[in-house]
């Protein structure tokens, strides 16, 4: 019989292996503090008590569990062992044994409540809100984070959460090549979540569009943030430090572009962040009644399109797939500026597009102004804050 190993067909396969082999970057991922570890088995550190009780909580009902499989097949396959056929063994025929009745419902009873208990104590942990020090409001949106810091020390701070970029252009170029850092790949954000160590943070959640959910493993946090309604949660954590989570809901096609990064600082940086925040928050309060020239609404539209539409309008402004192109786009172009400004503030299709209230009035002029006057648009229309500020009323 001929050998399999030198057909044509095997030769093939051998280089088609070889070529993807060739083709696969060679580079190193190491742990990621706070975030995922290299062949994870287990859940990882946690950082705060709630996530502590979790994972005790997880280990204690995989023991109770392996203790009852171990229990229940050993008795199953040591009586079918010893009791079969082959040996001279014959079936007994008997009646019900209310003893027995009794213990095969009495154990597994006592067996719940076992189990039962402490979960019940840290799901109640959990849920109780109350006493926060620091009030977040987290706002999911295709596919980035909002965060308003509602009360507390900071309050009154606001933005926008979205992965980095550089991130963003690696994973539209195939991925991280060798010698590029991927331990945080597509963990990475412009901005991320700033709170103080040791304080009770409450996050009250919501969405935009669609159903996203706020996943930290090390926090012991998985809230579901659903538009329309308001869930919160809460974690306070136990050390400094950079930790890592994802949206956990499927929520579109960039779904896995819409990772979370809190950043826990001592309470004393954090003091420093906050003052220093409230500060830049108060100098990007613009006068709505400013007058801004053309060259200068453009320059401040590039970059608020760059980090907010980009994502989903391309760079070019073609869009893709279900997401309409801007350039030579119809309510772009229409000389009635106040209809692509009701855009932006109230969103449409169902959310597809979303709504960009949260944005100031210089910034949504900006962004019109820009796209109005960009790629083929050549609309020479210069809107200005005074604009959106009469339609946002």
């Amino acid at each position: 019989m001929k050998s399999i190993r030198n057909t044509p067909a095997s030769r093939c396969l051998v280089l088609l292996a070889a070529a993807c082999g060739l083709a696969t970057p060679a580079f190193a991922v190491n742990d990621l503090p706070g975030g995922p570890a290299v062949n994870q088995l287990n859940i990882g550190p946690p950082a705060s008590l709630i996530a502590q009780d979790l994972q005790w909580l997880h280990w204690f009902m995989l023991i109770i569990c392996l203790v009852i499989f171990v229990a229940v097949f050993s008795v199953m396959f040591y009586s079918i062992w010893k009791h079969r056929k082959s040996v001279g063994h014959k079936a007994a025929s008997f009646h019900e044994s209310t003893t027995v009745e009794i213990i095969w419902t009495l154990v597994p009873f006592l067996i719940v409540i076992a189990m039962a208990v402490p979960a019940t104590k840290a799901v109640v942990e959990m849920k109780d809100t109350t006493a926060a020090d620091l009030t977040i409001k987290v706002t999911g949106m295709q596919w980035k984070w909002g965060y308003d810091y509602l009360a507390g020390e900071g309050a009154g701070i606001g933005f926008v959460s979205t992965i980095d970029a550089e991130q963003r252009e690696m994973a539209n170029q195939g991925g991280p090549k060798a010698g590029q850092n991927v331990d945080d790949y597509l963990l990475k954000v412009d901005y991320p979540l700033v709170v103080p160590v040791h304080k009770k943070i409450r996050l009250i959640t919501t969405a935009n569009d669609v159903i996203h959910a706020f996943y930290i493993q090390s926090f012991g946090i998985n809230q579901a943030a659903i538009p329309g309604f308001v869930r919160d949660a809460w974690f306070k954590s136990e050390k400094v430090g950079d930790f890592y989570g994802q949206c956990s809901q499927l929520c579109g096609k960039e779904h896995s572009f819409m990772p979370i990064h809190i950043k826990v600082l001592s309470e004393e940086d954090y003091s420093k962040w906050a003052a220093a925040e409230v500060k830049k928050a108060a100098a990007k309060a613009d006068n709505p009644a400013k007058v801004w020239a053309m060259e200068d609404m453009m320059a401040r539209g590039e970059k608020v399109y760059a980090q907010n539409c980009a994502a989903c309008h391309q760079a070019n402004g073609k869009g893709g797939g279900p997401i309409k192109p801007l350039d030579g786009a119809a309510v772009v172009n229409d000389a009635d500026k106040t209809k692509q400004i009701m855009v932006l503030l109230n969103g449409q299709n169902n959310g597809a597009m979303p709504s960009w209230k949260a944005l100031s009035d210089t910034d949504i002029a900006a962004v019109v102004t820009y796209t109005k006057n960009h790629w083929s648009n050549k609309t020479g229309q210069l809107v200005q804050p005074a604009d959106v500020l009469a339609v946002r009323k």
